[in-house]
């Protein structure tokens, strides 16, 4: 696999929904004819382990590249680099129509976060661009982005090449050759082991960008999922016993940097939200909740996955983040008063 064509990876999505078929075949069909790319069709990325072929191709990987998922590009990304699939984040320019007006208001009211302790280990010098399918319902769109894309990592690469000829020129030494030897060739991976089947998982996705290892999500968890490395970093240490279709820990965390990747709720399933109040829970339309809200609503979830396991409920005795204990008691509003006459009510 040449480092100067680059990468293309399609993920399916789960199930045999025919549209999203329809939408995979088109683009791969499209993208197969292109001298410059490697075109390649794995199953659903979150739910790869760490033996599937299809995992182990996306790590034999070396040069830039593009993956389309069903996921948010922010959750593919980390996704990928949770199993040591690391690089750049590529810039993609493909967006929803929505996003449009989204990306104008974030602008007005920028917000402001901690220093995030970032990824781990090297980062290779390449760059990975994720789109996500839900984007358009046409493969146009995405064929001539990922043109965009393989224009934009031929400049970059020819950019360097030239930076290096004349940072660093060519030393004649007599008797060695001037070229390196070729790498040797990659296993070959068949379209078949690729897209073996792969059973359905639930985990949760680090973002390390926004993460500043505060362990509100050690301490909220009851289930052994987290855990700290050699650096005291927190990782996911036992990610099989975290409980499906609960992301408790992630309505605690400040940053939102705890992604579950198909979690019905944008914000927790790793869309680019800016405020806090993305984790807000139904209730708070009606209400103008805050915070809390997410709270109680990740303390009612963990309490329903303790006994499903056979272990009593703690409410809030255990694990309620270190911020919310801090906070001054605020006097009380409408609201508060109309949810104490309720309870007078005994309702």
């Amino acid at each position: 696999m040449s480092r100067s064509r680059i990468t293309v990876v399609l993920s399916q999505a789960p199930g045999k929904h025919p549209a999203k078929r329809s939408l995979e075949e088109s683009i791969v069909a499209a993208l197969i004819m292109e001298p410059d790319l490697e075109v390649s069709v794995v199953p659903n990325l979150y739910d790869l382990g760490p033996d599937h072929t299809g995992r182990l191709f996306l790590g034999s990987v070396k040069g830039d590249m593009v993956v389309l998922s069903w996921l948010y590009p922010r959750a593919a990304f980390w996704l990928l680099d949770r199993d040591g699939i690391k690089g750049q984040f590529g810039e993609t320019q493909l967006k929803p129509p929505s996003d449009d007006d989204d990306a104008e208001a974030e602008n007005d009211t920028p917000v402001d976060r901690p220093e995030p302790i970032g990824p781990t280990g090297e980062i290779p010098d390449r760059h990975i661009y994720t789109l996500d399918l839900r984007d358009s319902n046409k493969y146009e769109a995405f064929v001539a982005e990922i043109r965009r894309i393989a224009k934009e990592c031929s400049d970059r690469r020819e950019a360097k090449a030239r930076e290096k000829a004349v940072n660093s020129p060519a030393i004649l030494q007599l008797g060695l050759s001037l070229n390196k030897p070729e790498p040797e060739p990659l296993a070959a991976f068949t379209p078949e082991a690729l897209l073996a089947p792969a059973g359905r998982r639930w985990y949760p996705v680090i973002d390390y960008s926004r993460c500043t290892n505060c362990l509100e999500c050690l301490d909220f968890c009851l289930f052994g999922v987290y855990g700290v490395d050699s650096l005291e970093r927190i990782i996911t240490e036992n990610q099989d016993q975290c409980k499906k279709g609960c992301p408790a820990c992630s309505r605690v965390c400040p940053q939102q940097a705890i992604i579950f990747p198909e979690y019905k709720s944008p914000a927790i399933a790793g869309a680019e939200t800016g405020a806090v109040g993305g984790l807000k829970i139904d209730l708070s339309r009606l209400f103008g909740g805050d915070v809390g809200d997410a709270l109680s609503a990740a303390v009612q979830e963990r309490d329903r996955e303790l006994v499903n396991d056979g272990r009593s409920a703690v409410g809030a005795t255990i694990g309620i983040p270190k911020r919310q204990e801090s906070q001054p008691q605020r006097a009380k509003d409408d609201l508060d008063k109309l949810v104490d006459d309720l309870d007078n009510l005994g309702l």
